[in-house]
């Protein structure tokens, strides 16, 4: 009987595998991000049987709702534009949508289907009652001017707008969407409808609703979660070499966090390139040249000569480094950089993006005792830091920086305690990828079956 059960099973998760990628052709990014969460859960789904008589993974693979609308805007040569807006509203059993905008050319369906898949999970890990959701447009923000970027914003949000509200859906920040443009998206937001509605996004600016530490909360939340990891190990970040990709929020905000616990960060990069400084990453020039400036990371030779420069992105992944944190895009690490992160002595990857691994490589990094923090659980600290912002602003109250980070760590802690001890209750023990995907899946497929046919 159990034989037959656990057949039956491992069939019930191929079969929705194929399914999704039928009922969804050409979006792999989605199929990638399905794949990485059930195959890894397949153990707990073959105890549960009750999954499949409820359907769970039918109605979990399948939007709840999926918004593709038109968005035309006019340059600053008086020119019209037109680029897609999507919002993709995946599951709400915890809670309303949570998550961010994403602005970026290669934006499509199937990424903003995965981002929201992935929000869902990684949404329910944070204990906060929020649900998954993700959108975006396929416009670039880079080269425009502010004036093109609000005219964009502008017209983005007078569609959106039907779509969200505190209690619905709330979107935030992503790629190419940062304090600017949620200004723009909220301007527009309170225009039309009237009402100052603080909580229906975050990522405010602090003196109109937004919260202290959330441009810092992924990076910061990242180093959190790994400093959890060190401190099982005996270990801490002190003298450590780590590699951050990017130099976005994320991967800023985390070289400063790993910085002050000790460590030197002796690389970071963006799309062009990646700046590689043994004696440690300055990271003051870092945040003028992307922060003040919008540039690029290759200015950073400009004031340390001394520092090498690599044109490929990538190859940031062939230096000898103790810890990795992957904090620019998806799949920026394949089988190629999981072998040459291995050969130099790489003992820890946070993913501080989304599902910035492929499949293979999380596999090699698993065969050969990497420890693996998945991008679900590392890069939660920004929605975690989210929902305390809607927390402050539903109570019309304003929190200090120490008390939101102070919650933040806490937030983190519990994640990883959580996930750790999950692994180790089904024999998976450091597996940290089946403990996120496990504790994720439950809370929100419970909820969907205690709620019926929703």
């Amino acid at each position: 009987m159990k034989e037959y059960l656990e057949r039956t099973q491992e069939e019930y998760v191929d079969r929705i595998i194929e399914r999704v990628i039928v009922k969804n052709p050409g979006e792999t990014e989605f199929h990638q991000a399905v794949r990485e969460v059930l195959e890894s859960i397949r153990p707990f789904i073959e105890a549960h049987p009750e999954y499949e008589e409820n359907a769970i993974l039918e109605r979990l693979t399948e939007p709840e709702r999926q918004v593709y609308f038109r968005v035309p805007w006019t340059d600053d040569k008086g020119r019209i534009r037109v680029n897609r807006g999507y919002r993709i509203e995946f599951n709400s059993a915890l809670g309303p949508y949570k998550g961010g905008l994403r602005f970026h050319p290669t934006v499509y369906p199937g990424i903003m289907k995965f981002l929201a898949f992935e929000q869902t999970f990684k949404n329910a890990l944070t204990g906060r009652p929020i649900g998954g959701g993700k959108g975006g447009s396929d416009f670039d923000p880079k080269g425009k001017s502010d004036a093109e970027v609000m005219r964009f914003c502008q017209s983005f949000m007078t569609e959106l707008y039907r779509h969200i509200g505190e209690k619905t859906d709330i979107p935030a920040g992503d790629i190419g969407v940062g304090a600017r443009e949620i200004g723009y998206l909220f301007g527009q937001y309170k225009r039309i409808t009237n009402k100052f509605e603080a909580g229906a996004l975050t990522g405010k600016g602090i003196n109109w609703g937004g919260s202290l530490l959330r441009t810092e909360a992924t990076g910061y939340g990242l180093v959190y979660i790994v400093n959890e990891v060190l401190k099982d190990q005996g270990e801490s970040f002190e003298g450590k070499k780590v590699v951050i990709s990017g130099s976005g929020n994320a991967a800023i905000y985390a070289a400063q966090k790993a910085i002050e616990l000790g460590a030197i960060v002796i690389a970071m990069s963006d799309s062009d390139g990646a700046v590689y400084d043994p004696q440690g990453i300055d990271l003051d020039t870092v945040i003028e040249i992307k922060e003040g400036r919008r540039g690029r990371i290759v200015e950073y030779l400009e004031v340390h000569p001394n520092a090498d420069y690599e044109n490929k992105s990538k190859n940031i992944w062939k230096l000898d480094c103790d810890i990795a944190l992957p904090c620019a895009t998806q799949n920026e690490i394949d089988i190629d950089e999981a072998k040459e992160l291995v050969k130099n002595g790489v003992k820890i990857v946070g993913e501080g993006a989304n599902m910035p691994s492929t499949l293979e490589a999380i596999e090699y990094f698993q065969i050969n005792n990497v420890v693996l923090i998945p991008a679900k659980a590392a890069n939660a600290g920004g929605v975690a830091t989210s929902a305390l912002e809607m927390s402050q602003n539903a109570m019309w109250d304003s929190w200090t920086f120490e008390e939101v980070d102070k919650k933040l760590k806490e937030i983190m802690t519990n994640i990883y305690q959580n996930i750790k001890i999950t692994a180790k209750e089904y024999n998976k023990e450091d597996d940290l990828v089946f403990g996120a995907n496990v504790v994720g899946f439950q809370k929100v497929a419970n909820a969907m079956i205690s709620q019926g046919l929703v």
